[in-house]
């Protein structure tokens, strides 16, 4: 795990980033209504 702390607007690209990640991950798995 990344032990770097940000803070301001570098913080919330860096977490959008990955929540976009995430997001693209799940759509695959649940479809477009996110269900199964």
């Amino acid at each position: 795990m990344a032990k770097e702390v940000k803070f301001g607007e570098s913080a919330r690209q860096g977490m959008l980033a990955g929540v976009n990640v995430l997001s693209d991950a799940v759509k695959v798995t649940l479809g477009p209504k996110g269900e199964m």
